[in-house]
């Protein structure tokens, strides 16, 4: 039971960090994102730069990533932004395969106690003789199924607390691959009208 304490304190603590840093990272201000657009499309690389520094989010340094290439063709921003992307994803994943893990090892620890729980109950009706108990064997019971009880409990809830996380995860990495599409077409849309730019003059 202390080890599944010592787990529940870990997934506790794993969840809460990772709610929260995922809740910050999940926010895709739709103000900011035109602004920076505007910044590109009037030429004002710089100031769409500075914004996304200050914005600081996922998203912010994948557009960031784009805006840097922007006079470049769109291939290689594409390619570079999902880079950034995709290291993005891994540091919003870090931590969360311990709640997986808990969620398979605590069951186990669980009916490791249910085992020992027996033992024990065997062992003392052994050593009892003749003058065995009924509580010298429902001790033994009683050990064996809180054992159970608990790492089930501490299981499940890590079950679905590495659920959850995963599915904020995938709902970030949908909004960032919308915001890149969005971009991207931003910035074929500028290279078009240099192109245009160009052969007139």
């Amino acid at each position: 039971m202390i080890v599944l304490a010592l787990l529940s304190i870990v997934a506790i603590y794993v969840f809460t960090e990772r709610f929260l840093t995922l809740r910050k990272a999940s926010k895709v201000d739709t103000s900011f994102v035109k602004d920076v657009k505007d910044y590109i499309l009037s030429g004002k690389v710089r100031s769409a730069k500075a914004l996304c520094r200050q914005n600081g989010t996922p998203v912010a340094r994948m557009i960031e990533k784009g805006v840097n290439l922007i006079d470049h063709p769109v291939s290689d921003i594409q390619a570079a932004m999902e880079n950034v992307a995709a290291m993005e994803i891994a540091k919003m994943e870090r931590r969360i395969p311990i709640l997986s893990t808990i969620a398979g090892g605590a069951p186990m620890i669980g009916f490791l106690g249910t085992v020992m729980g027996m033992v024990q109950a065997f062992f003392n009706m052994s050593n009892a003789g003749n003058n065995v108990d009924i509580s010298l064997l429902s001790g033994g019971i009683y050990t064996a199924m809180i054992t159970t009880v608990g790492g089930l409990i501490v299981g499940i809830l890590a079950y679905f607390a590495n659920n959850f996380l995963s599915s904020r995860i995938d709902d970030l990495e949908a909004k960032m691959q919308t915001v890149m599409v969005y971009i991207l077409d931003v910035a074929r849309f500028r290279n078009e009208n240099n192109s245009d730019n160009g052969n007139q003059d």
